[in-house]
């Protein structure tokens, strides 16, 4: 058993802290269809949380209940030792938790360098007039925005696109740059909705160093969503499993790999 304050140290010597967040038997409905069946896991400060399962799983339910666009008609989601409320996604966003889309959500007509800017939206206290004026407080503000977004690009290794509209970027370059947007809100939490999705080999090999150096230099919390189990059981500290809505595994990876539920319903090996 885990424990909740000390949490624990990972092979690689990785320190990982208590738990951040925690997901308490949620049940998610849409009409007669159950989405979520009663499900409970914790996210703990500092790790790498997978959430893995076959299509339809109710993967991304989870995923947009924990970031606020769908609420649970049953359950509850604790976030730093309390009960969260029902929040809209906004303000989910005030609590530090961002994330990227399992569709690539970026504004195309504009360039990487405004796009990633959009992530500093939350850190913005001066008004829209103020803002126009670029005066004063304003002025200030948008230089330390900027600031940040800069060391944003160039953690991401994105500064020869910075000023190319994202509509004319590979696939593979507008998911960096998802990425960068929501590392541009300097979350304690990132949730990852299948970002190797449509990536090649190289690309997924590039995605993988990038969340590992988020993780390790930031120390950010990162809760993802994706198929390549190479890249689940490499990158995670802990992965839960569901199918059908259920949970059906929830462990270290080695653990979710030799669990006969979990082979029978995603991996496709058979024991002999």
């Amino acid at each position: 058993m885990l424990d909740d304050t000390e949490g624990y140290v990972t092979e690689d010597g990785r320190k990982i802290g208590g738990v951040v967040m925690e997901m308490k038997n949620i049940t998610l409905r849409f009409g007669g269809v159950v989405a979520i069946k009663d499900i409970s896991f914790d996210i703990r400060e500092g790790e790498i949380r997978a959430i893995i399962g076959p299509n339809g799983a109710g993967k991304s339910s989870m995923l947009n209940v924990i970031s606020g666009f769908y609420h649970p008609q049953e359950g509850e989601v604790w976030y730093k030792g309390k009960k969260r409320p029902g929040m809209r996604p906004y303000q989910v966003a005030q609590q530090g938790i961002a994330r990227t889309f399992q569709n690539i959500a970026l504004f195309e007509g504009m360039s990487v360098l405004d796009n990633v800017m959009t992530g500093r939206i939350r850190q913005m206290s001066t008004g829209m007039f103020a803002q126009a004026l670029w005066k004063g407080k304003a002025e200030q503000e948008e230089v330390e925005n900027r600031e940040t977004v800069e060391k944003v690009i160039d953690f991401l290794e994105i500064q020869h696109i910075r000023k190319t509209p994202v509509g004319r970027l590979p696939y593979g370059l507008k998911k960096r740059v998802e990425l960068a947007r929501a590392l541009a809100a300097e979350p304690s939490i990132l949730l990852l909705d299948e970002p190797m999705a449509g990536m090649n080999v190289e690309e997924k090999e590039d995605m993988s160093r990038f969340i590992l150096d988020v993780n390790d230099e930031f120390g950010t919390t990162i809760a993802l969503i994706e198929h390549d189990m190479g890249v689940v059981m490499d990158l995670s500290d802990r992965v839960v499993v569901m199918d059908y809505g259920k949970k059906i595994g929830d462990g270290s990876p080695d653990e979710v790999r030799s669990n006969q539920a979990v082979i029978d319903a995603y991996l496709g090996v058979q024991h002999d």
